[in-house]
């Protein structure tokens, strides 16, 4: 047993960060917020740069609780705009409070994100068996239908790559090779 392709030559944070939380199942709604909010600020960038980042995002981001970060008001996002310690795109800034709103709304509606998630999936994880890291693919079916759902509802920065992300960080969706030690968390 091994690592997955892209946990083998990474630094110690990446290699903690794939055999104690990439692919784990996880229903916890702070945490679907979370990974959803560094998966979109992902975008372009590489994971380590947000794994790097990540105390200080919760830190300004009011440790993802999606009341608190839809309370943010406009002169608390524009100065997370000027916080060197996380990415400063104000469209991806303003997209994770929008976000908030969002999950704070359907919440108010009796709808929950892991509701939402994992309905697409009748609750139970897609396990793949890839056996070489070139097999696994940065978008599927599942995921553009997810993506074009969630901004139906009204997400923003939720394309079908960024999604697949989600469904594989949260468990949702299993990538972790065949011989992978983690495959089964």
């Amino acid at each position: 047993m091994t690592e997955c392709g892209w946990a083998i030559d990474a630094n110690e944070q990446m290699q903690r960060y794939h055999a104690t939380e990439w692919g784990k199942e996880t229903h916890d709604e702070r945490l679907l917020f979370e990974l959803l909010s560094l998966e979109m600020m992902q975008a372009g960038l590489s994971w380590q740069t947000v794994l790097n980042k990540r105390a200080a995002f919760q830190e300004d981001f009011c440790n993802f609780e999606p009341q608190q970060v839809a309370s943010l008001t406009a002169a608390d996002l524009a100065k997370l705009t000027t916080d060197a310690r996380i990415i400063r795109n104000p469209q991806k800034i303003n997209a994770i409070y929008h976000n908030a709103q969002l999950v704070v709304k359907l919440e108010q509606q009796g709808k929950s994100l892991d509701q939402i998630l994992w309905d697409y999936v009748d609750g139970k994880p897609v396990v793949n068996h890839w056996r070489h890291p070139e097999e696994v693919p940065a978008q599927t079916i599942l995921s553009r239908r997810m993506a074009k759902d969630l901004k139906r509802l009204g997400f923003k920065f939720v394309g079908p790559t960024i999604i697949y992300s989600l469904l594989q960080a949260t468990g949702i969706v299993n990538d972790h090779l065949e011989s992978c030690a983690h495959k089964y968390h």
